[in-house]
């Protein structure tokens, strides 16, 4: 495909890979490849019927975006991306093929070109890699002679800025594109630069937008300009359209790389003008209540809202809707003025439950602060409890500490006397569990 972004413009050749070579970019073009006004061709996979011979009118792609229209009279094998050599004024030129078969003859459609114009020229063939040495040879001087060009035009005073230079494939001519914004004397300009590049010399003048269109640059959306990446038609721009889309009239916001207002406030004009259909002409109409008089501030076009201000509070901005507005205006035709602005009808308040759970409240926020529970809660069972002297009775699958031997006296617990206790029971050593009924 032909590349107009990298350094010498020439066409890239693809790759082994299967992506362009040339500007190095690796397919990462955010245009969708490595030219500008790329085109899509959407019918390249479908075949004619049977018997229908193919177009003979290829489009041929030249430096940045200029592009023509030319016959192929040789019935040449031509694909998108072929160098070939044309027909040009007194010699010829080298040029990349755009697009190829029936696209081209939708696109000449859109153009207004017949195809039975004697004006279409031709191709002569496939360039050779002589005429592909001299095209790069000759782009290759491009920006030297562009430099020498300005310097020619500023020492004869002249009030023009010369903006790109592009040669002839053949290296025989060089079209010197330039702005200027009067009628500028040149044919002095001509002989100088005749006779310093030896070659035949046309100049052209062009607008700012076209001048922007052919350098490129990025935009203060981020992206590339849209004048070099896929838009043809330059329409006026006026500053209605800013308004209609409620922007700031600042000259530094709406203008774009060509010092123009920008061609995209033309996009979304016709969707601010339907929705705008509905809203009701309010810029010297101040609508009157009891209240006090009120007038327009601004509109919110698609929450469809507009917001007045009393005379006496005109800090205060009262978003309205557009049917309240409509309702005012029309009481104010019959003499009636409402009391307020607002529309004021009264509400319940609904105490709204919490529709989540509440992960906070479930627990203690301090319940990593409570201290260790003591191992034994109850100090009774380890000294003189119910169940001191009966180690297996409360739990019968606790061992018992006296089954290997004798316990070991404890000195922190001394006995302690009992004068309450008179009787004592003298523990059984015979052996003989049957008792006497005087034991009983």
């Amino acid at each position: 495909m032909g590349c107009s972004g990298c350094s010498t413009g020439r066409g890239c050749s693809t790759a082994s890979s299967g992506l362009p070579g040339g500007c190095k970019n690796n397919g990462s073009c955010g245009t969708g490849g490595c030219n500008k006004l790329n085109v899509f061709d959407w019918l390249a996979n479908m075949e004619l019927p049977s018997g229908q011979p193919a177009f003979d009118i290829v489009e041929i792609r030249f430096k940045n975006s200029r592009k023509d229209f030319y016959r192929n009279v040789n019935n040449l094998q031509l694909n998108v991306g072929d160098v070939v050599a044309v027909e040009a004024t007194g010699g010829h030129d080298i040029g990349v093929i755009s697009i190829s078969g029936e696209l081209v003859r939708l696109q000449m459609k859109k153009r207004n070109v017949k195809s039975d114009s004697e004006e279409i020229k031709k191709v002569y063939r496939k360039a050779k890699p002589a005429d592909i040495e001299k095209w790069q040879e000759a782009q290759g001087l491009e920006q030297a002679t562009m430099y020498r060009a300005r310097t020619c035009a500023v020492k004869l005073n002249l009030q023009m800025k010369i903006s790109d230079v592009e040669y002839q494939g053949d290296r025989t001519k060089a079209i010197f594109y330039y702005t200027a914004d009067d009628r500028v004397d040149f044919r002095e300009l001509i002989k100088v630069l005749a006779d310093e590049f030896k070659v035949r010399i046309e100049m052209k003048q062009i607008g700012a937008r076209q001048e922007a269109s052919r350098l490129g640059a990025i935009g203060s959306c981020g992206r590339e300009l849209c004048c070099s990446t896929w838009l043809t038609d330059f329409r006026s721009v006026s500053t209605s359209a800013a308004r209609y889309q409620q922007l700031s009239l600042n000259p530094l916001k709406l203008a774009g790389q060509c010092g123009k207002l920008k061609c995209c406030l033309n996009f979304e004009l016709d969707s601010y003008l339907d929705a705008l259909h509905d809203f009701p002409e309010v810029n010297n109409v101040k609508l009157e209540t009891e209240r006090g008089r009120a007038f327009h501030q601004k509109t919110d076009i698609f929450r469809r809202t507009m917001f007045f201000s009393y005379t006496d509070e005109p800090d205060n901005f009262i978003p309205l809707p557009v049917d309240r507005v409509k309702e005012i205006m029309e009481m104010n035709k019959n003499s009636l003025k409402p009391a307020d602005l607002l529309l004021k009808v009264a509400t319940k308040i609904v105490e709204k439950k919490p529709d989540y759970e509440n992960v906070v409240g479930q627990d203690s926020l301090t319940r990593f602060d409570k201290s260790k529970k003591p191992k034994f809660k109850n100090n009774k069972k380890r000294s003189g409890g119910p169940n001191a002297n009966k180690p297996n009775e409360g739990n019968p699958n606790r061992p018992n500490p006296n089954a290997n031997g004798p316990k070991k006296p404890n000195n922190n617990n001394r006995p302690r006397p009992n004068n309450n206790r008179t009787n004592q029971t003298k523990p059984n050593t015979s052996g003989n569990n049957n008792t006497t009924p005087e034991a009983k």
